[in-house]
């Protein structure tokens, strides 16, 4: 099953529409499978007072509190419209992060095939009930979470409807951008053994060595944010790959998953088996050996190619009476072994 990667535009259209068009046509481009922004009303969302994370305080500009930053983001109705159809235009699935019950009822309304839970709503229950009643699959990101907070919202959406099996939880590091040693991208394999469910990578780190190491471990889903210009005032750009680099990393991924593949047996390859020949040994004649003189390992030795007796043979033939003449760099035949 391929990895399905998720360009995650979020709030890194900065308000405008267009540079959100410009968004989905690039996660087109770059061979993204979703491009995934954010629906959400400020005042279900925010206090007035809510103050910027560190992170939003280095990046961004106009006061300190998180209402005024977010108002300025917020995606209309008419936005949403016009962005499902340049994806239909485009060939790009359209998906949203619904941060309320309301959002969440819209985008379902919208026909968006799966949800979103970030990870700033897993403790959330509410939220969670409402998500999970819907009955549809459910992406739980788990930023900030201890295991058992992951296993109290699980918890919660199985008893209000959520069939495990429609369960995929991340891996986050909640941390724009996040520092690699504060990664622990082998939590991802913990929480999937932990807690019977399949897992993927949400990632925040700068670059795209990571996501693509979330893949070889066995990550089925990737979501990276993603941007035009890194440079651009907002909270998210800073941790953002722009379209190039994410087009890298998809291609990095699409190569991971067919050297991945396979029956996952140690067995040559089609193509190793028609190289085998070449790159083998075969026993030969180091010097003229006649009828009836014992091979040793003055007179027998090993070359290429590997289509005559194989050196493994090296200790059975020893002492034992050649079975006909041999010139130098004749190969040696299989023989009967010696009756003593």
């Amino acid at each position: 099953m391929a990895t399905c990667i998720i360009a995650e535009a979020g709030v890194n259209h900065n308000g405008s529409l267009d540079m959100a068009k410009r968004l989905v046509e690039a996660a087109a481009q770059a061979g993204a499978d979703y491009v995934k922004f954010q629906t959400f009303s400020t005042e279900a969302l925010a206090l007035r007072s809510t103050p910027k994370a560190a992170y939003q305080l280095r990046q961004t500009e106009g006061g300190d509190d998180q209402y005024t930053m977010l108002k300025q983001l917020e995606l209309t109705p008419a936005m949403h419209e016009a962005l499902i159809k340049r994806c239909q235009e485009v060939g790009i699935r359209f998906l949203s992060t619904g941060f309320d019950t309301k959002s969440i009822d819209y985008l379902d309304q919208l026909g968006v095939p799966f949800f979103k839970v970030p990870s700033g709503e897993i403790t959330n229950k509410p939220y969670l009930r409402h998500v999970a009643a819907k009955g549809k699959p459910v992406v739980l990101s788990t930023g900030m979470a201890t295991m058992e907070e992951v296993k109290q919202a699980i918890q919660v959406m199985e008893a209000s409807g959520l069939d495990k099996k429609q369960l995929t939880v991340l891996h986050c590091t909640t941390e724009y951008p996040a520092p690699l040693e504060e990664v622990n991208l082998k939590a991802m394999l913990h929480l999937r053994d932990t807690l019977g469910v399949q897992v993927g990578y949400s990632d925040h780190t700068q670059g795209i060595a990571v996501p693509i190491a979330a893949v070889t471990l066995g990550a089925i889903l990737i979501e990276k944010h993603f941007t035009l210009d890194r440079n651009l005032p907002g909270p998210d750009h800073a941790a953002s790959l722009e379209p190039e680099a994410f087009k890298a990393m998809v291609e990095a991924i699409r190569d991971v998953e067919k050297a991945l593949g396979g029956s996952g047996l140690k067995e040559p390859s089609p193509g190793e088996l028609i190289n085998r020949a070449a790159a083998r040994k075969s026993l030969v004649a180091a010097t003229a050996i006649k009828q009836g003189e014992p091979f040793t390992e003055q007179n027998l030795t090993v070359k290429r190619p590997g289509t005559g007796l194989s050196p493994m043979n090296w200790d059975q033939l020893m002492g034992q009476p050649s079975a006909r003449n041999y010139d130098p760099d004749d190969m040696i035949e299989p023989q009967e072994p010696c009756k003593k």
